[in-house]
């Protein structure tokens, strides 16, 4: 998905849900803070959106213009309608977010997760492509070990899975600078 391609997904979610503010979690939210990623970050079709304001109206996002809708079969992409329980985030992460809102999102707004932020949502998630997404972030430096093991304590997770996260995120950034370049790109 491409930053254009994320901003048209912010202005059909107001088209459906007639809302002005959108939350964008999950991998594409990178595209707020870094409009033009490496592909290694850009390979997923869809964008996690709910409407600030209205997140139950997720729904009509998802009928509309989710997976297989008419809008996913024209243009390639989609949006998958979540809910503010979908990803796990450390206090404060709304006071960080980065606002998309242009003339292409027909001025309004999507907030992106700003990027320690996103990298602990998909930490916290922990599947597969999780973990290659946030080793990606550390090898292309989005982030740093140092700041997002300090962001664990932040995150509502009870004290063993913080620990386990904790770890998680030792051994990532371990494996990056064992493998530097050499790394997978996700």
């Amino acid at each position: 998905m491409t930053r254009d391609e994320l901003e048209h997904i912010i202005r059909a979610s107001a088209d459906v849900t007639d809302q002005y503010e959108f939350i964008i979690v999950g991998s594409q939210s990178i595209l707020g803070p870094i409009p033009n990623p490496p592909q290694v970050f850009t390979m997923s079709a869809e964008a996690d959106i709910y409407p600030l304001q209205a997140p139950e109206l997720a729904d009509r996002i998802d009928g509309a213009i989710g997976e297989g809708s008419q809008f996913h079969q024209t243009y390639g992409y989609y949006a998958q309608g979540v809910g503010p329980e979908t990803a796990v985030l450390p206090r404060g992460w709304i006071d960080r977010v980065h606002r998309v809102q242009s003339a292409a999102t027909n001025q309004r707004v999507g907030y992106c997760l700003d990027l320690p932020d996103l990298f602990m949502s998909k930490a916290a998630a922990g599947r597969d492509k999780d973990r290659e997404f946030c080793m990606a972030m550390l090898s292309h430096r989005y982030v740093r070990p140092e700041a997002v093991l300090a962001l664990v304590a932040a995150m509502p997770l009870e004290e063993g899975a913080q620990r386990r996260l904790k770890a998680a995120i030792r051994r990532w950034a371990k494996a990056v600078e064992v493998q530097g370049d050499d790394l997978p790109q996700a």
